[in-house]
This record gives structure tokens, C-alpha cells and sequence, in this order.
């Protein structure tokens, strides 16, 4: 399918794109190449084929929920440098 230089030109003007002469002459030629093989694949027999919307498989790597034992208050304290009613005391980062 051929694009038309005019079609480049409102294209570009739509999208806000400053082209020139050369450009526009190249952008046609490449769109005109794309539009082509988009046909090419068009006329692939697709019957039966399940859309996708990743070229691959792709699964959640999540785990489920679990509840499970942690560990106690007063063993998590006792590695604590400073504490103060059973929170961490720690130095101030921000000023």
C-alpha cells in the first residue's frame, strides 16, 4: 500500500512534526514499506489462533498468602541496641 506524501504532510501536522521536503519523501517510502508487510501478514490464515497480548507465556510470580509463626516481642528487643517500651530506639537521619 502506497502513502501519499499529502498523507505524510497531515499526518505530521496532526502529531505537531516540523518535516521538510526530504523527510517527508523518506517517511513515505518507510511507511509505505510497514503498511506493506502489515498486508503481507494480513494474509496469514489465523483460524483458530487465540489472541494474546504478550508474544510469550507469562505467569504471576506471587506466592499465596501463608500465615506463619515470628518471632516474639521480647527475643527481637534483645537484640536491640536501644528500646523504649518495647520499640526500637534508633538515630535520627533526617534533620
Amino acid at each position: 500500500m502506497k502513502i501519499t506524501k499529502q498523507e505524510v504532510l497531515h499526518v505530521a501536522h496532526l502529531a505537531r512534526l516540523n518535516v521538510d521536503g526530504p523527510m517527508v519523501e523518506r517517511f513515505s517510502e518507510q511507511i509505505g514499506n510497514i503498511l506493506e508487510y502489515v498486508e503481507t501478514l494480513n494474509q496469514l490464515d489465523t483460524t483458530g489462533i487465540a489472541p494474546t497480548s504478550h508474544a510469550i507465556d507469562m505467569a504471576n510470580a506471587f506466592r499465596e498468602d501463608a500465615l506463619s509463626s515470628s518471632i516474639d516481642r521480647q527475643s527481637a528487643m534483645g537484640n536491640a541496641p536501644e528500646e523504649d517500651e518495647g520499640s526500637f530506639i534508633v538515630p535520627k537521619v533526617i534533620e
